[in-house]
């Protein structure tokens, strides 16, 4: 990601965005713990809704350089059919071209099509390796499904550049100790990478009139035991044996993704000046962790982009607003105040 000094940035963007996160669909066919589609969190300020093809390029036209593109965020993409059409046009457009599946859908002619579009990532979000712990988790009995999709699809396509495939685990104090098994799973898949993805819980970690949301309690943020810092450890080792990348998002190595930094650590944060995160609705949020991290989700709103030019919402007041935070020593009430304090930039 491009980092600007932070003497150099103001509230003002000198330069459209350059990446996108467009969420292709706010659907779902997984009731994952971790979620706050799963508890209707969004209903009423983001009705159900699959992004089309007229108004996924209401989007991407009114941005002339597109360098990354993100095709995800609340919600299952392969439940889009545009999608391979959308990837084809953003590589016709030069963007590297990837997006998060559960790859429940992910059939035969669905990933045909997403090789032919040209996919540069595949990231395959697996929380279990068991199928029990996985059904607790995701709420779906789907994990032998997923499994023999991802194997039928690296025997076919594993041999390609493109697209790469990596298995992604959010971390919580229910499923760390699969993590080893985890490693070995994308070994024995053919998978080159397996990253642990920290858990972002909702607000300020305590909703309780939703008895099953994750809570600060259950994240493994700046609160890592010495008994769960040695599997880490283990499993990085592990990785290196098994030939294949053990790494955490944003990054950083898997123990870094747990650890606080700085003082004021959201200032390191780049997204208010180089990316825009879209929703199906049309609707800019400050980055793709603020839906999951907001107590107020119409707070976290900057402006619609179907309803006001992109440009307008780009360095409209909003947007300045999120700026000034993230330059500031106490940026609430964004969820930019708990940004590398209790989950990881």
């Amino acid at each position: 990601m491009i980092t600007i000094p932070l003497h150099s940035r103001s509230t003002h963007a000198d330069e459209l965005p350059r990446q996108l996160y467009i969420e292709v669909t706010n659907h779902c066919n997984s009731l994952c713990i971790s979620c706050p589609l799963t508890y209707d969190y969004f209903l009423p300020h983001e009705p159900k809704y699959t992004l089309s093809w007229e108004n996924f390029r209401r989007i991407v036209d009114q941005v002339p350089q597109i360098e990354r593109a993100v095709l995800h965020g609340i919600g299952e993409p392969l439940l889009n059919r545009d999608l391979p059409r959308f990837v084809a046009h953003l590589k016709a457009r030069g963007a590297q071209t990837l997006f998060n599946s559960n790859a429940i859908l992910l059939n035969q002619a669905r990933g045909d099509a997403l090789v032919e579009a040209g996919l540069d990532e595949l990231r395959v979000s697996i929380d279990a390796v068991t199928p029990e712990l996985y059904a607790r988790l995701r709420g779906v009995d789907s994990l032998p499904r997923i499994l023999d999709n991802l194997r039928a699809f690296i025997d076919r396509h594993g041999g390609c550049n493109r697209p790469r495939v990596s298995l992604w685990l959010v971390g919580m104090r229910e499923n760390l100790h699969q993590l080893p098994d985890f490693v070995r799973l994308g070994a024995d898949l053919g998978v080159p990478e397996v990253y642990l993805q920290r858990l972002v819980y909702f607000g300020d970690g305590s909703r309780p009139q939703l008895d099953t949301t994750m809570t600060a309690e259950q994240s493994l943020y700046a609160s890592l035991e010495e008994q769960q810092a040695e599997l880490i450890a283990k499993c990085e080792q592990l990785a290196a044996d098994l030939g294949i990348r053990f790494q955490a998002s944003g990054a950083t190595t898997p123990h870094e993704s747990v650890a606080v930094k700085g003082e004021h650590p959201w200032q390191g944060c780049m997204r208010p000046w180089v990316l825009m995160y879209i929703t199906a609705n049309g609707n800019a949020l400050p980055c793709c962790i603020a839906p999951f991290a907001a107590a107020d989700y119409q707070s976290i709103q900057l402006g619609n982009i179907f309803e006001q030019p992109l440009a307008d919402v780009w360095n409209g007041e909003r947007y300045q607003e999120l700026r000034a935070a993230v330059l500031g020593e106490s940026p609430s009430p964004w969820p930019c105040q708990y940004c590398g304090v209790k989950w990881s930039l």
